[in-house]
């Protein structure tokens, strides 16, 4: 975990070519744990990426659990990552260094926003003939903002993440009314403790 939690760090400096000596030190570990666990250093920071993904993911996952509405369900997640974006800059780094990670992954964010897109499709919420290509539509929005968020520091990440929300939920063919009642709706407390 020292490791992983060094390359975190290196990863949200853009520090991405660095020897694996420096990640050892950094982790205060030696070269022969780095082998024991990683065949190399690319290794490594494909798991560190990963690790952020996957408990960011399971965070949602459990504050979501007790919405019954799927279209509720997106956009509290949507709406707590554009918070995340800048409550926890040094994960939002890795998210936003990695942008095809996010999309592509088949644990983390992604499968969670595809499994909550075609709940909302088979429950009539959202009307879009493509469930992937919401999710790349819904992605590329979030990453939008994500980039807004930490270019302009002086906007308000909760309401700039809520009129997205709302934008994205059009996009999947809610109505203008239903995407703000849905967005409107209480945030449970995250406390951004991932």
């Amino acid at each position: 975990m020292a490791l992983i939690k060094a390359a975190q760090a290196m990863i949200a400096e853009g520090r991405l070519n660095v020897p694996v000596l420096e990640i050892t030190q950094a982790a205060d570990v030696g070269m022969g744990s780095f082998y024991n666990h990683f065949d190399s250093k690319e290794q490594l920071f494909e798991a560190a990426v990963v690790d952020v993904l996957d408990a960011y993911g399971a965070a949602l996952d459990h504050l979501t659990s007790d919405l019954e509405d799927p279209a509720a369900v997106f956009a509290c997640s949507f709406r707590l990552t554009g918070r995340f974006f800048r409550e926890r800059p040094q994960e939002s780094r890795i998210l936003l260094a990695n942008w095809g990670t996010l999309l592509s992954s088949d644990r983390g964010l992604a499968p969670r926003a595809m499994r909550d897109i075609e709940a909302g499709v088979a429950a009539g919420r959202f009307h879009v003939e493509d469930a992937e290509l919401a999710l790349a539509v819904a992605a590329g929005a979030l990453l939008g903002v994500g980039h807004l968020l930490q270019a302009r520091p002086e906007r308000e990440a909760g309401a700039t993440a809520d009129a997205v929300t709302e934008d994205v939920l059009r996009l999947f063919g809610m109505s203008a009314q239903e995407a703000r009642d849905v967005c409107a709706l209480p945030l449970p407390d995250m406390a951004f403790q991932t």
